[in-house]
This record gives structure tokens, C-alpha cells and sequence, in this order.
């Protein structure tokens, strides 16, 4: 027993063979797991060296061909090309930039932006003059995406990154004008790094998407809601329940899907099998979602993650099957011979050999400076991508409900909302006047209702807005300058009570906020609440089985504030019902207590509830709705009679778009250079 016992500590002692028998042994499963040798990684040198080795440019040129492609489609649509002149041709629409200094130009030389931009595009598509055009298309388009935050999206902010991105690579060496005329092998080789970049991009949203998912908000299931109807998933509805195909299938899935997806595509033994479910995915998210070219975007950079040579292999396995194809029809009456050039002769008819390495990579090797200085740039920049989706603690002025700017986060449809009323009252403050502004005078985005800083650069647009109207119209609803901005928005955050958003007692002309201080005027979820949602489920089922025309809404409200409603005449059967907490009810100048557990019948008509007490009131309206009978049935025509694959649409409403781009950009120039005056559609309000 002594002797087994020695011999076990003397195996796992430290000694110098144990210890390289265990790296040894982490070394095989490193390069198992990852393919990689983990001797590249052990030292800075190593590290560089790794990144800079010689790589096939084919399927980073692919990448270049399909983003650029997708890009021509972006812009005259979710760049909204095609809408310039609804965009930018009105001088009083508000915009809302990142730095305030940052403004639009006049609408004919944004014409000449987005024009620029295209070109940049397309000449990214077609590997001309790429480094040019990577500059012609990414200048603008971060000009235009900084110029307005209500229209960020995280597939936004990654255009404009693998932007910036190729431009440091050499994806023109491949499928590309500008090597068309430099075939040699050392001009179709680039250093690892041009791929590592892209790669690395699109780890982080992936991953950080996922993160984002792992909270209770979306695996309880209350962030997508109602998309277990959608036609996809038809099949699934024989043997599972709408709301179990959101929970399990929308949120779960989608979450593990998210945080392992990268990994799985990164080991080569789960390569193959995860592609099918990530192809699966983005189709999907095609379907189901308006993200115009994002999709596709992933899509096309899914293959980076396969061999980097996989173009060139594939279109000799198709030479090789033509020529196979042709020899085989031919057999009878000519016969081949392959010269060392692998040239094609009338002699031999079973000689097309060729090595199965297509392509030996040959690079022109920089300095080992600066080769070190360029892999100290590219830590820092993934350094920066990791640190700035979780730099909230930083910018405090942009948290509000949820944390930070949407946009550069990956918390890619986390949270929905859903608002029942936008109010801006403009009191004149020396003739004691109130009137109320149309929401959308000025704006034809709605994100600025639910994000301080925004809301605040509405504000102050409004402002400038009516002081201009009020130096030129003597009708002008204002008399003088000196007035007040009130916001009372009502709002749902992922199936919670509908609350208000802004302190409506806050003056926005008078109000502070600031990019790295919290903002005082933004009223916080009423997190407290939270345990209440199952409940507000089970009751909103048993308010519809009433009957086709019944509904109920959830309210809550801050002590001492006032909710001001009117109960249109086509409701009734109306009862306001307390849930928690103590209000005042005030109609026709009667006052009602209420507490938990009370109701009270309300008549059409305009009346107040005041929340009493020193916490947060809860309670619900059910009435019945004449008109939803209606709304049910045309809703169901519609949807009765869509496509599940309407592509021909989308290809006729892009064409459309193209043909209004081309139309706004041809303006433009004609207005620049002969001065003739430029037709601009009128902007509709809801």
C-alpha cells in the first residue's frame, strides 16, 4: 500500500517530465478544440507572427464582393436613399446627432453624399480603386449615421465598422478589378489579420447579443411577443402552444443560439453542423423581421469562418467536373495531354492532374516593428468593441429604462415597447395659454420618446422652431418667447403596466442633462411591479373570452401625479378597477377615493385619477369597443390573403426605391449645377 501510494505522489509531482507531459497534453486538446497551436499564443512574438502569416485572400474577397453588394441595397433603403426629400428637404424636421455640431446639409448636397457613398459601394463590389472606395463609402455613411440616433440600429453601427475594417485589409486581392492586371501568386496573399479583424467583429455581436439575452426580461419570455403566429412557425403550432414557441423556441433558442454559435463555428468538428442552424437563423430573421440587408450581411460572413482557399477549391472541383463532363463526350473523338502548364493538347485523354493544394500563399513580410505596432493597434481595437457594450457606468446621461445608446450595444430586440399616448403641451408662459403640439410635427421617428437625450434635442428643436415661426407668422400659436415644453409619455416596457417615461412637471426648455450624469427628469421602471406581470397575463385572457369587443388596459402611476383621460364616446361597459395603492377619481368636478380592490363604473367623457400615498398606484380600465370587431376582421382579410414569401414584392419595392434614389440624386445635380428648383414630397403626420 505504501509503494502504490509513493508511486501516485511521485507522478503528480511537479518535475519537469510531469510538467511537460501535462502541457503536452493541454497542447493536443488546444489544438483539437481549436485548431490552432497554443504555442502561438504563449508569447507576444509568437502572437504576431500567428496574425501575420500568409493567408489565401479568396474568401475574404467573396466577403468584400457580397458586403459591398449589400450595401448597393442598403442604401437607397434603410440609408433611406430613396426618402432624401422627406429626410432632409424640410429645414424644420429635428434631427438628433450624436454631437450636436454635427448637422445635415442642404438636401442637394446630401444628394451628393449619398451618391458618394453608392459609388463607394460599388466600387468596394468590384475591388476598384478599393482603398478609395472604401473611404468614399464609409466617410458618408458615419457622417449619416452620427447625424441620427432615432435611426441606429446594432446592424447599423456593424456596416459602418466592417467598413472602416476593409479598408485596413487586402480583400481586393481576390474576384476584383484591380487584380486583374497583377496575377502573381504574392498579390492573392494576405496576412491572417485581415481575416482575424472580421472574424472578430462578428464574434462580439454574436456573443454579446447572447449576453444580453441571459437575463429574466427575455428568458421569462416577455421581450418578443406574438411571434409565435407568424407563419414559420405554422408546424410547430400542431404540437406546442403559441406561448410555449415564444418561450422556448424565440427566447430560449435564440439566447443559446447567440452565446455558442461563434465557438461552434470556430471548432472545426462543430463547423458542419452548426452551419445548417446558422443559415437557418438569418433566414429566419429575414422572414420574421424588418432588418433589411443584416441578414444577409451574416450570411456572408459565415464562409470566413471555413478554410480560407474554399473559393478556389470549389471552382476547381467544378473545372475539374467540366472537364471530366467534356472528356467523356468527346472520348471518341479526340484525345488530351496536359503540358506542365497544365495547358490542354490532342494527345493523352486521362492526363488533367492537378495538386490538391490549389494555392501556396507568399507574402511580402514587413518589419517585425511594424508588424509589433500593428498587432498592438488591433488588440486595441477589440479591446475597445469588448469594453464599450458595457461602458454605461460611464455614459450615465444615455441610461434611461434600459442602459445606454441602442445602437452599439448587440441588445438586439431585448426589449419592446409599446406607448398609448405621446403629449407635448406648449404653455405661454406671459399669456397663461396652453395648446398641445402634434408629437410628429417635426420628427418621423418615435425613439426620442423613450431616451433622454433625444427627448431633450426635441425639445430644444421644438423651441427654435416655434421662436423662427413666431419672428415670421403673426398666426404663430405662441404670442412670445417665453413658453414652456412639457413631455407625458405613456409607455410599456416588455409587458409591464404602461407608465410614464418623462417627469411631465419638467420644463425641457429649463432641463439639465448631460452625457456622463444620470438625467433627474426620467421617472424609472417601476421594477416593484415586476412580480405582477403573470398575473396581468391571466387577466387579460379573461377580459377577451368576454366577448370580441371587450379589452382591458394596466396603468400605473408615481404619487402625486395626475393621469388626465378621455373616454372616446364608441367605449363602453368602462370600470376602472384599483389594483394596488390609493387614487383619486375626479369627474364632473365629484371626488371618489379608491383603494386596492375597488372599482367604479366611468362614463365617457374626460376625467382625472390622482395617485395618492407615498408609493406607486396600479389599476386597470376594462371597457368594451365597438370598433375592434371591425379592426379584427380586416386584419384578418389581410392576413389571409398575404404571401408567406412575398420576394417578388421586395424586388419590386427595391427597384422602386432604386428608381427614387437615382431620381432624388439626378435632382441634386440639377440643382447644383443649372439651379433648377428640386421637387420635394410632403412628409405626412400621424
Amino acid at each position: 500500500m505504501e509503494k502504490i501510494i509513493h508511486e501516485k505522489n511521485t507522478n503528480d509531482s511537479p518535475t519537469p517530465e510531469n510538467i511537460k507531459r501535462n502541457w503536452n497534453k493541454f497542447a493536443y486538446y488546444f489544438k483539437n478544440f481549436t485548431s490552432y497551436e497554443v504555442e502561438n499564443f504563449i508569447s507576444y512574438k509568437n502572437f504576431v507572427n500567428w496574425l501575420h502569416r500568409p493567408t489565401d485572400s479568396a474568401a475574404l474577397g467573396v466577403f468584400r464582393l457580397l458586403f459591398g453588394l449589400a450595401m448597393l441595397i442598403d442604401i437607397p433603403e434603410e440609408r433611406e436613399g430613396g426618402h432624401i426629400d422627406v429626410r432632409f428637404g424640410d429645414p424644420k424636421i429635428c434631427h438628433f446627432p450624436l454631437i450636436d455640431s454635427i448637422q445635415p446639409l442642404s438636401l442637394p448636397l446630401i444628394g451628393v453624399v449619398y451618391l458618394v457613398m453608392w459609388v463607394g459601394a460599388l466600387g468596394i463590389t468590384l475591388g476598384y480603386k478599393f482603398k478609395l472606395s472604401c473611404l468614399l463609402f464609409s466617410i458618408p455613411y458615419w457622417y449619416i449615421f452620427l447625424l441620427d440616433k432615432t435611426a441606429w440600429n446594432n446592424h447599423s453601427y456593424l456596416y459602418g465598422l466592417c467598413g472602416v475594417l476593409l479598408f485596413f485589409t487586402d480583400s481586393h486581392k481576390f474576384w476584383s478589378i484591380d487584380n486583374l492586371k497583377s496575377q502573381e501568386v504574392e498579390q492573392s496573399c494576405v496576412p491572417y489579420w485581415n481575416y482575424f479583424l472580421i472574424k472578430f467583429q462578428f464574434f462580439i455581436l454574436y456573443f454579446y447579443a447572447g449576453l444580453k439575452k441571459l437575463t429574466a426580461e427575455w428568458l421569462s419570455g416577455y421581450s418578443m411577443t406574438n411571434l409565435g403566429y407568424h407563419w414559420l412557425f405554422l408546424p410547430l403550432r400542431y404540437f406546442l402552444s403559441v406561448e410555449l414557441i415564444e418561450l422556448l423556441i424565440i427566447h430560449w433558442t435564440t439566447a443559446i443560439f447567440d452565446v455558442t454559435i461563434a465557438f461552434l463555428m470556430t471548432w472545426n468538428k462543430s463547423r458542419i453542423w452548426a452551419t445548417p442552424f446558422m443559415l437557418t437563423f438569418h433566414l429566419m430573421n429575414s422572414r420574421l423581421f424588418s432588418i433589411g440587408m443584416f441578414p444577409w450581411v451574416c450570411l456572408a460572413e459565415a464562409h470566413l469562418f471555413f478554410q480560407p482557399d474554399w473559393p478556389r477549391v470549389f471552382i476547381h472541383k467544378v473545372k475539374t467536373f467540366l472537364f471530366k463532363l467534356r472528356q467523356t463526350k468527346y472520348a471518341t473523338k479526340r484525345s488530351t495531354q496536359c503540358n506542365v502548364n497544365n495547358t490542354i493538347t490532342k494527345t493523352n485523354t486521362n492526363c488533367f492532374q492537378k495538386d490538391a493544394k490549389i494555392f501556396t500563399p507568399i507574402c511580402v513580410r514587413k518589419s517585425e516593428v511594424t508588424q509589433s505596432f500593428r498587432v498592438c493597434l488591433i488588440i486595441l481595437y477589440c479591446l475597445t468593441q469588448l469594453f464599450l457594450p458595457y461602458s454605461h457606468f460611464i455614459t450615465k446621461g444615455y441610461n434611461n429604462w434600459t442602459n445606454g445608446l441602442y445602437g452599439y450595444s448587440w441588445d438586439m430586440m431585448v426589449h419592446s415597447y409599446d406607448t398609448i399616448s405621446v403629449s407635448i403641451k406648449i404653455v405661454d408662459n406671459e399669456n397663461n395659454e396652453s395648446h398641445f403640439l402634434n408629437p410628429y410635427a417635426f420628427s418621423q421617428y418615435d425613439r426620442w420618446t423613450k431616451h433622454s437625450d433625444m427627448a431633450y434635442q426635441y425639445a430644444k428643436c421644438i423651441q427654435r422652431n416655434l421662436i423662427n415661426d413666431l419672428k415670421i407668422n403673426p398666426n404663430s400659436i405662441i404670442k412670445s418667447a417665453n413658453f414652456s415644453i412639457y413631455f407625458d409619455i405613456w409607455c410599456s416596457m416588455n409587458g409591464r403596466f404602461q407608465q410614464r417615461v418623462y417627469d411631465p412637471r419638467q420644463d425641457l426648455t429649463k432641463a439639465v442633462w448631460h452625457p456622463f450624469k444620470k438625467t433627474t427628469w426620467v421617472l424609472p421602471l417601476l421594477h416593484e411591479l415586476n412580480y405582477m406581470r403573470p398575473k396581468l397575463s391571466e387577466i387579460t385572457k379573461d377580459v377577451l373570452s368576454w366577448s370580441n369587443y371587450s379589452d382591458v388596459l394596466f396603468i400605473a402611476d408615481f404619487p402625486g401625479l395626475t393621469l388626465e383621460n378621455y373616454i372616446a364616446p364608441e367605449l363602453f361597459n368602462i370600470t376602472l378597477n384599483v389594483i394596488e395603492g390609493k387614487v383619486d377619481f375626479i369627474h364632473k368636478n365629484k371626488l371618489i377615493v379608491l383603494r386596492s380592490g375597488n372599482n367604479f363604473p366611468v362614463e365617457s367623457g374626460r376625467h382625472k385619477v390622482i395617485t395618492r400615498g407615498d408609493k406607486a398606484s396600479s389599476y386597470m380600465y376594462t371597457f368594451v369597443n365597438r370598433t375592434m370587431l371591425n379592426l379584427k376582421e380586416n386584419s384578418g382579410i389581410m392576413n389571409k390573403n398575404d404571401k408567406w414569401l412575398p420576394i417578388w414584392n421586395e424586388i419590386l419595392e427595391r427597384a422602386e426605391n432604386y428608381r427614387d434614389f437615382f431620381y432624388h440624386v439626378g435632382n441634386s445635380f440639377l440643382f447644383l449645377i443649372y439651379g433648377v428648383p428640386m421637387p420635394v414630397r410632403i412628409r405626412e403626420h400621424n
